[in-house]
């Protein structure tokens, strides 16, 4: 079941450290993920193939406000929560309500922060975090002109063609 992916903090610290000690590795990644799209999905599917066990941290309905304006996030967490769990490849989704995901990364120590080619390692505030407990940092590639933003972009100016018409 779906639902049995998304795990809150302290049943997916449990769990992620039987992993560990199983020897798997664990690649992390977080965001938003307010309209799951192409550019999303690559992005998870590239973080997966770098290690075992693929845990998705992702924005609570509260901390998408604080980070992207009051009218976000367009769709609510669970059901945001529910899509990524339902992705073949995201083996645990944890949502969290800070505007970073410096708590969890700290309590779970991936072997691996992957996060998209819009960020510099050296610019993205979790790489001394992780560096710290010998994690390694991976950016992937982004897949140009996909963006939650630009979706939002193109429904409203397409909106806006049909209601002047």
């Amino acid at each position: 079941m779906v639902e049995d992916k998304i795990l809150e903090a302290p049943q997916l610290v449990a769990v992620i450290q039987a992993h560990k000690e199983a020897g798997r590795t664990i690649v992390f990644t977080n965001g938003c993920f307010d309209i799951l799209h192409y550019g999303h999905v690559k992005c998870l599917e590239a973080a997966k193939e770098l290690g075992d066990i693929l845990v998705v941290a992702m924005n609570g309905d509260e901390s998408v406000r604080r980070l992207k304006g009051p009218m976000r996030p367009l769709l609510p967490e669970l059901d945001r929560a529910a899509t990524l769990a339902g992705l073949a490849f995201v083996d645990y989704v944890c949502v969290f309500n800070e505007l970073r995901p410096h708590k969890l990364i700290a309590e779970i120590r991936p072997q691996i922060h992957v996060k998209g080619g819009d960020y510099r390692k050296q610019d993205l505030p979790e790489t001394p975090i992780v560096e710290r407990y010998g994690g390694k940092v991976v950016i992937v590639p982004l897949v140009q002109g996909r963006s939650t933003t630009s979706i939002i972009d193109e429904v409203l100016r397409r909106a806006e063609c049909t209601s002047s018409e």
